[in-house]
């Protein structure tokens, strides 16, 4: 028997869990498809052999996608933060997230299509929140007009 987690994410998606953890699979390091789980009878939003979870990884984070119906739409209240090293990086991962069906927003946050929310964020912003002062304001201020984060403005900003 496989190891179980103590503590996993939880994902709700109307009825394509397996099809969004084989996405983040192909896009993210450290990331796998582990388990398939088919529902062993009915149930509200589908029949026995439906797939019923997903056990998979993101950035080796436990998750566990649940195919549970329409009932709890995905919201920005609950997001994956990745942090990038570079604007390659920042680039690569926005890029399949908006390329395969998802949504920009402001801020280095999008959406994919499946309604999971992702903030692309740039290890240079994050240093640069985290030291504060007028530094931190503006990178924040610079950020605030964006919506991918472009890292050599959040630099310039840095250095005033």
């Amino acid at each position: 028997m496989a190891r179980i987690a103590k503590n996993k994410i939880c994902l709700w998606y109307e009825t394509d869990a397996e099809a969004a953890a084989h996405f983040y699979a192909s896009i993210f390091p450290d990331s796998a498809v582990n388990a398939v789980f088919l529902a062993p009878g009915d149930y509200p939003s589908g029949k026995a052999g439906d797939v019923l979870t997903v056990e998979f990884t993101v950035f080796d984070i436990p998750c566990m996608g649940l195919n549970g119906g329409p009932a709890f739409p995905q919201s920005e209240a609950f997001s994956f933060q990745i942090a990038t090293d570079d604007q390659e990086e920042t680039d690569r991962y926005w890029n399949a997230i908006i390329g395969n069906g998802g949504q920009e927003s402001a801020c280095g946050w999008c959406k994919d299509k499946w309604g999971i929310s992702w903030q692309i964020t740039p290890k240079v912003l994050l240093e640069a929140l985290a030291i504060g002062g007028s530094e931190a304001k503006r990178a924040f201020d610079a950020m605030m007009e964006m919506t991918k984060i472009d890292v050599a403005v959040i630099e310039a900003a840095r250095r005033g």
